[in-house]
């Protein structure tokens, strides 16, 4: 017996709520409103319907930030998904925060790997099954280990947090479930799509496993990659766009009989705004302009950030005023934080607060020059610029070269020279970086602290930041050579 189902998937929404005229065309595209009114459209012509979200909702617009993503889950509700995995921007606002969030979502929030130390329990419901057109669909929640970077500092919280320890999880979950016919199981992650794919290498066949759907590495596809008989899809970045399968189950067999994938761009053509949504968003919308509308600053030209593993302008400026504001030798500011692709050249509070929406601490250590050369080989290697490691920009006074096919780092140079392996420069870095230096630094805290005791200098570096750029009018930055490789 073969029955059709129609599997819509969104990812790393990142507040993407409003939408744009495309560049070039004028076309109006994305928006939550739009999105949701083609996710209508499909639920009205479709029998059967699941909409799937893969982390990642929060965070990326000042309405999220004002509201602590309340405004993002209740915005959600409106799209009503059937289920969603846990991104790790879900955990921006601390974890009793998320669990708050969890209570306003009218949808299942799944994850499977993440436990409660001491007791055993999951932090989150592992998996959901739902019922849909007679056929059952298993659906198992995965986090990506950078999100088990950032709570490490919550003790009562632990994880499973391997490839291989995640896939023993969803082993445990299937076996408990092999009696009850399921028909579709599908593993919704936020780890990359790198990793999605050796996560479907790890997963035996008889496991039964159809899909993948994953966020994380912003990950534009033309098609699904199959992997051990998985096929492996996420959906790039925003409401742009919406993934989308058309499958035909045999329920037989328990399996996927055939089916067809897209990327659906959402713009003006597939449908109309869901006019409620839009009204909703509205009201936020207004609410934020009144208070955020402000100019902060006139900068000399427009400053872009389009991908966080190379050199931008906006990186360098950015970490050129917090080296000058906190009189450090090197600002080392990492590219994620960074969350707008531009900025300027008029940039009001709003822009600002999208731009740069984390109000971590910023922490000053003592770094020798030997301590700095294993920061920069560790992470500008190949395999740690794939979407998924922690990259960073770099204040102006230095230069780094680094050799992809010898795997090396090649020179690092501070203010023309060769850096001195014996010196010790001071060095401003990140809270998360601190907190999870080992992964992202190569530097143990006791490392860190090796030379002098890290102090911070601002408990605030947003507003550290914003303070600086609205007492320097007419900044301007380029690409100079800061970071390069070859």
């Amino acid at each position: 017996m073969y029955t059709k189902l129609t599997l819509l998937h969104s990812n790393d929404m990142h507040g993407d709520f409003l939408e744009e005229a495309a560049t070039g065309s004028g076309t109006l595209i994305g928006g939550l409103a739009r999105l949701s009114g083609y996710i209508n459209r499909v639920r009205a012509e479709e029998e059967n319907v699941l909409y799937l979200v893969s982390g990642d909702m929060l965070q990326g617009s000042v309405i999220d930030t004002e509201y602590r993503g309340i405004s993002t889950i209740e915005m959600m509700n409106y799209l009503a998904p059937d289920a969603v995995t846990l991104g790790n921007h879900e955990f921006d606002y601390g974890l009793t925060h998320l669990l708050f969030l969890e209570k306003v979502a009218n949808f299942p929030i799944v994850n499977a790997n993440l436990y409660i130390r001491g007791v055993n329990k999951r932090l989150m419901r592992p998996y959901t099954i739902l019922q849909i057109a007679g056929c059952k669909v298993l659906l198992i929640g995965v986090i990506t280990d950078k999100v088990l970077q950032d709570i490490r500092k919550q003790g009562a919280v632990g994880s499973f947090i391997t490839l291989e320890e995640a896939s023993i999880e969803i082993g445990k979950i299937i076996a408990a479930h092999r009696r009850d016919d399921i028909d579709l199981t599908v593993i919704m992650t936020h780890i990359g799509h790198e990793s999605d794919c050796e996560l479907a290498s790890m997963l035996p066949p008889e496991w039964g496993v159809d899909l993948i759907i994953g966020g994380h590495s912003h990950t534009v596809l033309e098609r699904p990659d199959e992997v051990n008989g998985i096929l492996v899809a996420q959906a790039g970045v925003g409401t742009d766009q919406i993934g989308r399968y058309d499958l035909e189950l045999d329920t037989d067999r328990n399996c996927v009989a055939n089916w067809r994938w897209q990327l659906v761009p959402i713009d003006e053509h597939c449908a109309e705004p869901d006019r409620e949504l839009e009204a909703f968003i509205s009201g936020y919308h207004d609410e934020v302009q009144a208070k955020y509308n402000t100019l902060l600053v006139k900068l000399a030209t427009r400053h872009t950030h389009p991908h966080r593993e190379i050199e931008t302008s906006l990186g360098n400026l950015l970490a050129d005023c917090l080296a000058d504001a906190a009189g450090l030798d090197m600002m080392l500011l990492g590219s994620g934080s960074v969350r707008s692709e531009t900025l300027g050249p008029v940039v009001t509070l709003g822009q600002a607060q999208t731009c740069f929406p984390y109000a971590d601490k910023l922490v000053r250590c003592s770094l020798t020059g030997a301590q700095l050369e294993r920061v920069f080989a560790h992470w500008m290697r190949p395999d740690n610029r794939t979407g998924e490691g922690e990259c960073y920009q770099v204040s102006g006074r230095w230069r780094a070269l680094y050799d992809n096919a010898a795997q090396q780092l090649v020179s690092l140079e501070c203010d023309g020279q060769a850096v001195d392996a014996e010196r010790v420069y001071t060095v401003g870095i990140q809270g998360y970086q601190i907190a999870n230096s080992l992964d992202n630094l190569n530097l143990s805290a006791e490392e860190l602290a090796s030379v002098r005791k890290p102090f911070t200098y601002s408990a605030d570096v947003q507003s550290m930041l914003f303070e600086y750029l609205g007492s320097h009018q007419n900044l301007a930055r380029n690409v100079e050579g800061r970071l390069t490789w070859r």
